[in-house]
C-alpha cells in the first residue's frame, strides 16, 4: 500500500482540528501520514490497529496518541455498520512555540514526547477522556480549547499506556513530496471561490496536465475535481451555521450554479444544503 501525505487545515476559528465520524469512512482508506500529532477516539467495537511498524486489534473501543509523520491506516478501515470516532489533530506549537515548555505542561509534554511511538490507552484512561473528547465536536472557543487541554493532562498522567513500537524508531518523509503537495494545496485554499485552471495547478507542480492528474490520484486517492469539490463543500457547511441565504454561500464557495451545488453537496454529505441547516437548528 503506498504512503500517502494528508493535507490538515484547522477549522477557521480554531487553533486545531475536530472530526467527527458517526459511519466508516471506507472511500478515505489509505494509509497515510501528515505532520501533526492525532488523539484518535472509537467509543465501542473493535477493528484494526495499524500505526508505524505495530499491527494488531483493538477491542471495547480505541483510544491512541500518534506523533508527527507516523504512518497509520484509517481506524475505520474494513468497518460497516454503526461506527463512531472522534479525531482531534493538531501541531505542537498550537499554542505557540514555547507553550510545551510551561512549567505546568510537564505532564503533557512528556506525553508529546512519546508520541512518536504510538500511544495506545487501557479503559481506565478511555473511560476517563472519552465523554471529554465526545464533547468537543459540539463545543468552540475557549470551553474546547479546556477541555482539550484537559485530555491531555490525563492522558499524560495516565498509568495505562502502552507503547505501539520501539523507541527511535522514524520514518522517512520526502520534504520535497510535502512541499509540491502543500503548494497545491494551499493554491485551492486561495483559489477555490474562483474557477480554477487545471494547467495552472499543473504548473505549480511543474507536471504536465496528464502527470498531475495522475500525481494526485496517487498521492490521495481522489481526482483533483473531487478535492476541489470536497474542499468547497467543507467551507459550505461552516458557512451553513450562519443566516447567509444557501444561493450566496454556493456562489462564495465558487459554484456559479445553484443546482449544481445542491447536486454536489449532497452527493458528498447525503443532504441537501438546506437540510443539512435544518439538522443544526
Amino acid at each position: 500500500m503506498r504512503l500517502q501525505f494528508e493535507k490538515i487545515d484547522p477549522q477557521p476559528d480554531s487553533s486545531f482540528k475536530i472530526v467527527h465520524l458517526t459511519q466508516p469512512q471506507t472511500c478515505w482508506v489509505y494509509w497515510h501520514y501528515h505532520p501533526e500529532y492525532e488523539i484518535v477516539y472509537i467509543p465501542e467495537g473493535n477493528g484494526r490497529r495499524h500505526v508505524g511498524q505495530h499491527v494488531s486489534a483493538y477491542d471495547d473501543g480505541e483510544l491512541v496518541f500518534i506523533g508527527p509523520n507516523v504512518p497509520h491506516l484509517n481506524f475505520s478501515y474494513d468497518k460497516e455498520g454503526p461506527y463512531e470516532e472522534v479525531v482531534v489533530q493538531l501541531r505542537d506549537d498550537f499554542m505557540g512555540p514555547d507553550f510545551l515548555l510551561k512549567p505546568e505542561m510537564e505532564a503533557v509534554r512528556r506525553l508529546f514526547e512519546r508520541a512518536g511511538q504510538g500511544l495506545a490507552f487501557g479503559p481506565d484512561t478511555k473511560r476517563a477522556v472519552g465523554p471529554l473528547l465526545r464533547q468537543l465536536p459540539y463545543q468552540s472557543g475557549f470551553d474546547r480549547l479546556l477541555t482539550l487541554l484537559t485530555v491531555f493532562q490525563r492522558m499524560g498522567q495516565a498509568p495505562d499506556i502502552q507503547p505501539l513500537q520501539a523507541e527511535g524508531i522514524q520514518f522517512a518523509v520526502d520534504p520535497k513530496e510535502e512541499q509540491r503537495i502543500n503548494r497545491i494545496y494551499r493554491y485551492v485554499a486561495e483559489h477555490y471561490t474562483e474557477a480554477i485552471d487545471l494547467r495552472t495547478v499543473a504548473d505549480l507542480a511543474n507536471l504536465t496536465v496528464p502527470a498531475f492528474c495522475r500525481y494526485f490520484k496517487r498521492m490521495t486517492h481522489l481526482t483533483f475535481t473531487d478535492f476541489v469539490n470536497e474542499y468547497r463543500v467543507s467551507q459550505a457547511r461552516q458557512r451553513l451555521h450562519t443566516d447567509q441565504p444557501i444561493a450566496t454561500i454556493g456562489t462564495d464557495v465558487g459554484y456559479t450554479n445553484l443546482s449544481h451545488f445542491n447536486k454536489t453537496f449532497k452527493a458528498l454529505t447525503g443532504q441537501t444544503p438546506s437540510a443539512y441547516r435544518k439538522g443544526l437548528i
